[in-house]
């Protein structure tokens, strides 16, 4: 058997990219990321998403320079359920990190919820070290449509950029 190369590239989420990541969220998830493109146009973010050669988003991914100062947060990072575990977060997160030098920020943080393994296990291969945890909270669509609140606990963690 053999396998195929995915070839990947990230580029800025745009208005047209909203009808194509409905497999990251529900339709409020989907408004939400809608908002952060006017915060994109200020320059407060950068909303990335990665993309086969079809131009199709298989991830997608904020970074928030507003959060601390120096540092660039990347936040709502998420991989196409069907395509987790092909090296596409590693992509995304790379790509996050080039953005972040790009603006002469040396230090990428993020926060993982606890009951996450899956993604803190990438995050410390990608070289993130756990350096706090706090409440988390925010608000999502219920499959009645209506929404509630979510709270967690997020492992915060950090990682230097050359």
């Amino acid at each position: 058997m053999t396998s195929a190369e995915l070839r990947l590239s990230a580029r800025d989420l745009v208005r047209g990219d909203l009808a194509s990541i409905g497999w990251s969220g529900s339709e409020h998830h989907v408004a939400v990321v809608a908002q952060q493109l006017e915060r994109a146009r200020r320059g407060e973010v950068d909303y990335l998403v990665v993309c086969p050669p079809t131009d199709i988003p298989v991830a997608k991914g904020g970074i928030d320079y507003r959060v601390k100062d120096g540092v660039g947060t990347l936040w709502q990072l998420a991989v196409h359920p069907a395509l987790q575990s092909c090296g596409i977060g590693t992509f995304l997160v790379e790509a996050a990190e080039r953005r972040i030098r790009k603006r002469g920020l040396r230090r990428a943080e993020l926060g993982v919820e606890e009951n996450n393994p899956r993604a803190r296990a990438l995050y410390e291969r990608l070289g993130y070290v756990a350096f706090d945890r706090h409440p988390d909270a925010w608000d999502e669509q219920a499959p009645d449509g209506s929404l509630r609140r979510h709270e967690t606990i997020c492992t915060l963690m950090g990682k230097d950029l050359p």
